[in-house]
């Protein structure tokens, strides 16, 4: 075993990220962010292309770029067109690997709003070139989250309305039952390749009506049942 106590860094690990837990005073620690691709039709769509019904895809986010709800943040660097993303977020609770589609929500430990904020000009130049899209997904403060709604507490998911207003007007609003690849489809299908655990979040995907946030905006995302997220930009 080793001796935690006598291990000596060059410098300050980070502290863990962690983000709170609906009615618990404890926090959930984030482990691995998936986030799914071109899960609305309608989103899909109003991207240019069409939804891979094969089989669902992904990208990722480095863990330190989740911020909480109510914060105040920055126009990020590198970009002139700063989108806003609404998704619902699935936390994993239980270790698993390549379970069936009907066992996997028993992995789950719980759900939250949250946004995937996008670099979109460097995200399109990436698609083009046949790159990945990291320098427009994965970079500092792009995973905004609320609180985590354990999954008994919410029940099934169904037809819940996800909405977001930017400045008080209506910009998305769909419904969970239009995901194209569902919550247990998703889980299953992420286990095939990964051991899932506990921590681990995936952003299941965006309505359409995504679009472009400035500097002063206010950001206000909801999803029935769940507590919202909500998310300042600053200059």
């Amino acid at each position: 075993m080793t001796d935690t106590a006598a291990i000596r860094y060059l410098f300050p690990p980070a502290p863990p990220v962690a983000i709170p837990v609906d009615g618990d005073g404890r926090l959930l620690p984030v482990g691995r962010i998936f986030c799914v691709g071109r899960n609305y039709a309608d989103h899909a769509r109003e991207m240019g292309v069409e939804v891979d019904r094969e089989a669902p895809f992904y990208f990722t986010k480095p863990a330190d770029a989740i911020v909480r709800s109510e914060a105040a943040i920055p126009y990020p660097p590198g970009t002139a067109d700063y989108h806003y993303e609404m998704e619902f977020v699935v936390a994993i609770g239980t270790p698993v690997h390549a379970v069936p589609p009907t066992r996997a929500l028993d992995a789950v430990f719980g759900y939250a709003t949250g946004l995937d904020m996008t670099r979109r000009d460097l995200q399109l130049e990436a698609r083009a070139k046949g790159r990945p899209w990291d320098l427009g997904k994965a970079f500092e403060q792009s995973a905004v989250i609320g609180p985590v709604t354990r999954r008994e507490a919410f029940g099934a998911i169904g037809g819940q309305t996800i909405r977001l207003t930017v400045n008080g007007a209506v910009r998305q609003e769909a419904r969970l039952s239009d995901l194209v690849w569902s919550v247990p489809e998703l889980v299953s299908h992420l286990s095939r390749f990964y051991h899932l655990a506990p921590g681990d979040l995936i952003y299941t995907g965006t309505p359409a009506g995504v679009g472009a946030v400035a500097a002063g905006d206010r950001l206000d995302g909801t999803i029935d049942g769940l507590a919202p997220v909500r998310l300042t930009i600053t200059p």
